[in-house]
């Protein structure tokens, strides 16, 4: 993503279109502080909260607020209410933009983006890299308790029937041939030769979904290109356009869906209850064991 950017911070220039779902650290240096642009920091589990973020970012808490407190499963998706309020209470406004980052590089910013998307939000983009490529590049960070709670926005979440489904719509794309789900999950978890790291859980796949762990779609923590993602998936895919995601608990699934969408598809779908739904031996749902093409 290179480009002639502006010196970093400078308030006065504007935000511009996003060029795309994947920012570089160079097009978001460029336009920090910027009116109209809003980085959050998704990051999750013990590097939620944590003490370093990117200067001035808000917390987008996927294992907090911005998960459904009701829901018996890690990581549900929260109804339009909630994720309004808190959104607003994080400043965000319909008209803004946004970038997300994670500590780790791309792992949970991507499901921050795909929960705006679901929610009718649009210009939001996940930081190539994440903090990690930020720190690299002598950016500037910040670091202890975030600042004062901005002003409220005006957000309103309206809705996209489809793009985070249930287990019933997985169940009946496993048997569409012209669809296709893949599990994020390493090939042991898929294999079932690997520990689930959520008790309970039986080891294993769903039968007839296709293995693509998030991490070989990324080089250091980046992104592939277009070209490879787009070889990457239709090698699984063949000629099918409408793809499920799944993963352990709906979060790395959207790593997918974003590497599908720099790929060109468009037909895509994240699997909210994931493994941790369909994995229990409660919900009925069969599973398979070994590589795959069961």
């Amino acid at each position: 993503m290179s480009e002639d950017v502006q010196p970093y911070g400078d308030r006065d220039a504007p935000v511009g279109a996003l060029p795309g779902p994947l920012v570089g650290t160079d097009w978001l240096a460029a336009r920090l502080g910027a009116p109209g642009l809003l980085v959050f920091d998704a990051s999750v589990g013990a590097h939620r909260g944590g003490a370093r973020r990117i200067a001035g970012a808000r917390p987008f808490d996927i294992d907090g607020a911005l998960s459904d407190p009701s829901g018996p499963l890690p990581h549900t998706m929260p109804d339009a209410g909630r994720f309004t309020e808190e959104l607003r209470a994080q400043g965000l406004n319909d008209g803004d933009t946004v970038v997300v980052h994670d500590a780790v590089g791309i792992y949970s910013s991507a499901r921050a983006w795909w929960m705006l998307r679901a929610m009718g939000f649009d210009r939001a983009a996940v930081l190539d890299g994440g903090l990690p490529a930020w720190t690299a590049a002598g950016l500037p960070v910040e670091e202890g308790v975030p600042g004062a709670a901005p002003e409220p926005g005006d957000f309103t979440a309206r809705p996209r029937p489809g793009l985070v489904v249930g287990a019933d719509a997985v169940a009946h794309a496993l048997g569409d041939p012209g669809a296709v789900v893949f599990d994020a999950r390493t090939r042991g978890r898929f294999a079932g030769t690997e520990p689930e790291p959520r008790s309970g859980l039986r080891g294993g796949h769903m039968p007839g979904a296709v293995n693509l762990p998030f991490g070989e779609i990324q080089d250091g923590g980046r992104m592939r290109g277009p070209a490879e993602l787009r070889a990457a998936f239709a090698a699984l895919a063949g000629d099918r356009e409408r793809l499920y995601f799944s993963c352990g608990s709906g979060v790395t699934a959207c790593v997918l869906a974003l590497g599908a969408e720099l790929a060109g598809y468009r037909g895509t779908a994240v699997y909210d209850g994931s493994w941790s739904e369909w994995g229990l031996p409660e919900s009925g749902r069969p599973v398979g064991t070994g590589p795959g093409r069961d």
